[in-house]
């Protein structure tokens, strides 16, 4: 049996894709039990779990990001931390740090202990509230899936992925991430406030009784299997190009691009845009049940991908334009054939 084309090479592939295949409708009806709503951001987060990518969790406080966060590590089974951000938080309490250790002969050594980053899902929450030295501490980690200290390297255990949350409307006191930081994280998953409806059954639920208990569907070494295949997942060049012309098309003061981008946009999006745009699309069309990404996939995931990495400039605020508004201009703009 394969996915409309897809034809795995091994019996293994085989039960993951059959995984993949029938597992959203089953990882929704598990998050069901404790999140209400939320099917874009839901639908955003699997997706970057399965192209393994990081996300930063926007929205403000009580919208349950850190319980969504908590339910997903459930989900798929894996080693769960969570670090409050705050701005006396220090590099070794996310990495971890060296002590003097004694042995029974009297021999002293130093050992390394590790620190809560040495897990598959970390919660950084509030990460915009501690300081730049503190925030680089998750870059090699990020990016290499390791942490280096004292000159030695620890490899991270595998899958890992950071979700880091921050709060939009209290500025006091944070610390803007820097580019460098914000281009690693795969998506900007927006969490906004929920219908009448739905907070209505939010605080029905919550205050008649515990929640119901989630049951895990995957295992870590499945999320291992199923990134080796979302990478398998073809895609035209005309699909590519297209995601490299919505990038490109971001860039202020480049050949081609557009005026609106020119007026209102200090900084667009480098090439881990069109990267994350297709591993995206891979992940998406996997995810419903296709072999092949299409145009609508890379469109379908531009607002994520590119909103965290479009600097709107003192004009575009004055003519109260926002990073939203930019992306589906562009949207409009650059066509797909």
């Amino acid at each position: 049996m394969n996915v409309a084309g897809l034809s795995p090479s091994d019996d293994e592939e085989l039960r993951i894709l059959e995984l993949v295949r029938g597992g959203r409708q089953r990882i929704r009806t598990e998050l069901a039990k404790t999140i209400v709503g939320q099917a874009e951001a839901v639908e955003q987060l699997l997706i970057s779990l399965f192209a393994g990518g990081h996300c930063l969790i926007t929205g403000a406080p009580g919208l349950a990001k850190t319980l969504l966060v908590k339910s997903i590590a459930q989900v798929f089974h894996l080693k769960f931390q969570r670090i409050q951000f705050t701005p006396d938080l220090m590099p070794a309490d996310i990495t971890g740090t060296e002590i003097l250790e004694q042995e029974d002969g009297g021999r002293r050594q130093m050992v390394f202990v590790k620190g809560p980053i040495f897990t598959n899902v970390l919660l950084a929450d509030e990460i915009n509230r501690t300081p730049p030295k503190t925030q680089a501490a998750l870059l090699e980690a990020m990016q290499e899936h390791q942490v280096t200290a004292a000159g030695t390297r620890y490899a991270l255990e595998e899958p890992f992925f950071v979700l880091a949350t921050q709060n939009p409307i209290e500025m006091e006191g944070t610390y803007p991430l820097p580019e460098a930081q914000l281009d690693r994280f795969m998506f900007n998953v927006v969490v906004d406030y929920l219908p009448e409806d739905d907070e209505v059954a939010v605080v029905a639920r919550t205050t008649s009784g515990a929640p119901e208990q989630i049951e895990a569907l995957f295992t870590g070494h499945d999320i291992e299997q199923i990134h080796a295949l979302v990478r398998k997942v073809p895609v035209a060049e005309d699909v590519v190009r297209y995601a490299v012309r919505l990038a490109a098309a971001s860039r202020p003061q480049q050949p081609g691009t557009p005026q609106f981008i020119n007026d209102w946009v200090s900084w667009g999006a480098g090439i881990r845009a069109a990267q994350y745009l297709i591993l995206g699309g891979k992940a998406r069309a996997l995810l419903s049940g296709r072999a092949n990404v299409t145009w609508d996939d890379v469109k379908a995931l531009a607002a994520p991908v590119l909103r965290h990495r479009i600097l709107i400039n003192y004009r575009a605020e004055a003519a109260g334009q926002t990073v939203e508004n930019i992306i589906a201009r562009l949207l409009e703009t650059v066509k797909d054939a």
